[in-house]
């Protein structure tokens, strides 16, 4: 874990300071800041070097700013982080947020190709209301 610890620290710091600089020049409302990790890990160190499992299926993301609510957590996951067990958002609900955030109705985005619809949350997705401010 002490390994991890020292990483998470190289982006910890700076990601506080970017929000608290665009929070104080005022520009945080009209930003929006987002993060994500490939994948999900385990909550524990595994005895194997260099690594810890991997769970494809439930990992994290964040946003800032940009008119999503500040200061809480949305969905959790199972004690190991292998799978959401409240509020799960599939990637696609994930990019539909996004896209609202930024004023584009990703539905509006949809085109014909090859006799199949297609658009950046691949014809499916959801915006999470309970994350916008």
């Amino acid at each position: 874990m002490s390994q991890h610890e020292g990483l998470s620290k190289n982006v910890d710091q700076p990601i506080a300071a970017l929000v608290k600089d665009l929070k104080h020049r005022g520009l945080l409302e009209e930003t929006l800041i987002v993060g994500c990790t490939e994948f999900g890990r385990t909550p524990w160190e595994d005895t194997v070097p260099d690594g810890r499992g991997h769970y494809n299926r439930n990992f994290t993301c964040f946003l800032a700013g940009g008119g999503v609510k500040g200061g809480f957590s949305y969905g959790l996951s199972d004690e190991y982080g292998a799978k959401a067990l409240e509020n799960p958002v599939h990637t696609h609900d994930f990019h539909a947020t996004i896209l609202h955030l930024m004023g584009l109705d990703h539905t509006r985005l949809t085109y014909r190709y090859s006799g199949r619809d297609f658009r950046l949350t691949d014809v499916h997705g959801t915006v999470v209301h309970d994350v916008i401010a």
